[in-house]
C-alpha cells in the first residue's frame, strides 16, 4: 500500500486523541472556574476581605486573564500552541489549591494572580487548538468543546454546593479536585495536537486564492472588530446572569432563598444542551443562521426576564437566555479562524480579550442601571446589545468553510 494511503490513518488517530485532550482541558477549566466563583463568599470570609475591597480582587482576575491571553498570542508565535496547556493547566490547579491554603491577603493575591494569568493563557490556547482542529476535521466541532466547559461548570458548582452544604473548608473542597485532575491533565496534555502542524497535506492548507487572503496574512483590527463587539456583548449578557440572576429573582420577583439559586443552574443546563446540539445545527444550516437564531432567542430570554410577573417565569427566561446565548461565543472563535486562516492563533488571542472586557463591564453596568433606574429596565440593555449580533451576522459567513452536512469538505477518512 502506498505511503500516501497509509498516512491519513495515523493523522486521524492524532486528531481523535487531540480532540479528547482538548475536551478534557475545557472540562477542567470549567470545574476550576466554577469552584472559585461559586465560593466567593467563603473566600471573602476566610481572608477577611471587606465589601469595599472585594470588587478590586474580582476585577483583577479578568484583567490578568486578558494579560495572559495577550502573552499567549506572543508565545505561540515562537512555540506550538499545544505546549501552552501543558504548563497552564497545572498552574491553574495549583492556583486553585493556593486559594484554599492561604490565610493572608498577600497569599490570596498571589494565588489569584497565578489563577488569572494561567486561566487567560489556557483560554486562549484552547480556542486556538479548537479552531485548528475544526479546520482539520472539516466540520463544526467547536461548540462541543465549549459544551464540555459547561459540563465542567455544572460539576464544579455541584462540588462547591456540597462543600458549602457540609461546611467544608476551602482546602478540603479543593484538594481532592486537584488530586484527581492534576494527573488527568498531565496525561491528557500528552495527546494534545496542533492539527495544522501535524497534518501538512495540501488538502489541509488554506488556499490563498479561495480565501482571498495571501499566505501569512496578518490580523487587522478593523476586520476583527465586529466579532470583538459581539463577544463583548455576549459576555456582558453572561456576566449579568452569573452576577445578578439570584438577586433579581429574590429582590425583584420575590422568590425564596432556595428558588433564587435556580436561575443560574437553569442557565448552565440549557447552555450545555444548546452547545451539545449546536454543532449539528451549524453543519445543517450554517453558522450565520445558528448565530442569528441564538441571538434572537437570547434577546427573547432577557425580555421574558424583564417582564416576568413571578419567579418561575424569571427562571424560564434565564433558561431561554442560556439556550440562545450559548452558541455565540464558540462561533466567534470559529469565525475568527476562518477570517484569518493563516493567522488564526493571533486572531483568537486578540478576540479572547473581549471575553474579559465583557466580564468586567457587565456586572457594574447592570448594577448601576438597576440602582439609577430599575433592574427590570437594566435587563433590557444587554438584550439590545445581543441584538447587535444580527447587524454583524454576516461576519460569521464563509462560503468556503461552512462546516457540516452538505457544507462538509470531502475527507480521505472520517476522524470521528
Amino acid at each position: 500500500m502506498e505511503a500516501s494511503k497509509i498516512r491519513p490513518v495515523g493523522t486521524d488517530t492524532r486528531l481523535r486523541h487531540g480532540r479528547v485532550s482538548l475536551a478534557l482541558s475545557f472540562f477542567v477549566q470549567g470545574v476550576v472556574f466554577a469552584l472559585v466563583v461559586t465560593r466567593i463568599p467563603a473566600i471573602q470570609d476566610r481572608y477577611g476581605i471587606s465589601d469595599a475591597l472585594l470588587p478590586a480582587f474580582l476585577a483583577a482576575v479578568p484583567i490578568l486573564a486578558g494579560a495572559g491571553s495577550v502573552l499567549t498570542g506572543k508565545i505561540v508565535a515562537r512555540v506550538r500552541p499545544s505546549l501552552v496547556p501543558r504548563w497552564a493547566q497545572p498552574l491553574l490547579l495549583f492556583a486553585l489549591l493556593g486559594v484554599g491554603v492561604g490565610d493572608q491577603l498577600w497569599q490570596l493575591a498571589l494565588a489569584l494572580c497565578a489563577f488569572g494569568l494561567s486561566g487567560g493563557a489556557l483560554d486562549a490556547s484552547m480556542n486556538m487548538l479548537g479552531v485548528r482542529l475544526q479546520r482539520a476535521y472539516g466540520r463544526s466541532i467547536m461548540l462541543g468543546f465549549h459544551a464540555t466547559f459547561s459540563l465542567g461548570g455544572i460539576a464544579g458548582a455541584s462540588l462547591a454546593w456540597a462543600g458549602a452544604h457540609w461546611d467544608l473548608s476551602l482546602l478540603a473542597s479543593y484538594l481532592p479536585v486537584v488530586v484527581v485532575l492534576l494527573p488527568a491533565v498531565l496525561i491528557g496534555s500528552r495527546w494534545s495536537t496542533d492539527a495544522d502542524t501535524d497534518t501538512d497535506t495540501d488538502s489541509e492548507k488554506p488556499d490563498p486564492v479561495r480565501t482571498g487572503k495571501p499566505e501569512g496574512s496578518s490580523v487587522t483590527f478593523k476586520a476583527l472588530l465586529p466579532l470583538c463587539l459581539i463577544m463583548t456583548f455576549a459576555y456582558i449578557g453572561d456576566s449579568t446572569v452569573s452576577n445578578w440572576s439570584a438577586k433579581y429573582l429574590q429582590d425583584i420577583l420575590g422568590s425564596s432563598d432556595e428558588l433564587a439559586t435556580l436561575p443560574y443552574n437553569a442557565y448552565m443546563v440549557t447552555t450545555l444542551i444548546g452547545r451539545a446540539a449546536g454543532d449539528f445545527g451549524v453543519r445543517r444550516f450554517g453558522p450565520v443562521a445558528v448565530v442569528r437564531f441564538g441571538a434572537v432567542l437570547a434577546a427573547a430570554g432577557f425580555a421574558v426576564v424583564a417582564m416576568a410577573p413571578g419567579p418561575w417565569v424569571g427562571v424560564l427566561g434565564f433558561a431561554i437566555l442560556g439556550f440562545g446565548l450559548c452558541v455565540v461565543v464558540p462561533q466567534c472563535f470559529a469565525a475568527a479562524g476562518r477570517l484569518f486562516p493563516n493567522a488564526s492563533d493571533a486572531a483568537v488571542a486578540r478576540l479572547n480579550i473581549s471575553n474579559y472586557v465583557g466580564f468586567l463591564v457587565g456586572s457594574p453596568l447592570v448594577g448601576a442601571l438597576g440602582d439609577a433606574w430599575s433592574y427590570r429596565g437594566a435587563m433590557l440593555v444587554p438584550m439590545l446589545m445581543i441584538l447587535v449580533t444580527l447587524v454583524y451576522a454576516r461576519s460569521f459567513a464563509d462560503g468556503s468553510a461552512r462546516y457540516g452536512g452538505v457544507h462538509d469538505r470531502s475527507r480521505a477518512a472520517d476522524v470521528g
